[in-house]
């Protein structure tokens, strides 16, 4: 039984909903995640799309990208990115650096994208 995991789950965003006309504006950030248990969550949302635009997960071992790596969601790469499409993917936390990121890889912009990310914070 989930027993109030939204309650305690920590929403973060990792790209605010923009047109993404290249790879580098559908890149977030480095989030942290090392108070994350379980798994973390993350949603990506495009909207209109001219082009295509393929997801992956990133991790690393601080804000600054050291070290980084492809990692793989749990229930595989993404699909490829359609228009008006919302994909959940999840990552365990132990397996992550302490860092994620997203990365869309646009061919063709450009791209309505949005993604966020869900855990539930250690010691709740």
């Amino acid at each position: 039984m989930l027993g109030n995991e939204g309650q305690a789950a920590t929403i973060k965003k990792l790209l605010d909903p923009a047109s993404a006309a290249n790879t580098a504006a559908a890149t977030s950030s480095w989030i942290d995640v090392r108070e994350a248990d379980g798994d973390v969550v993350l949603t990506n949302q495009v909207g209109a799309l001219t082009g295509s635009i393929t997801w992956t997960v990133e991790h690393a071992s601080d804000s600054g990208g050291t070290g980084a790596a492809a990692i793989t969601p749990n229930e595989g790469a993404y699909s490829a990115g359609a228009a008006n499409q919302v994909q959940k993917r999840t990552v365990n936390a132990s397996a992550v650096q302490g860092f994620v990121r997203c990365v869309g890889t646009i061919v063709t912009g450009p791209a309505l994208v949005a993604v966020s990310l869900m855990y539930r914070p250690k010691n709740i």
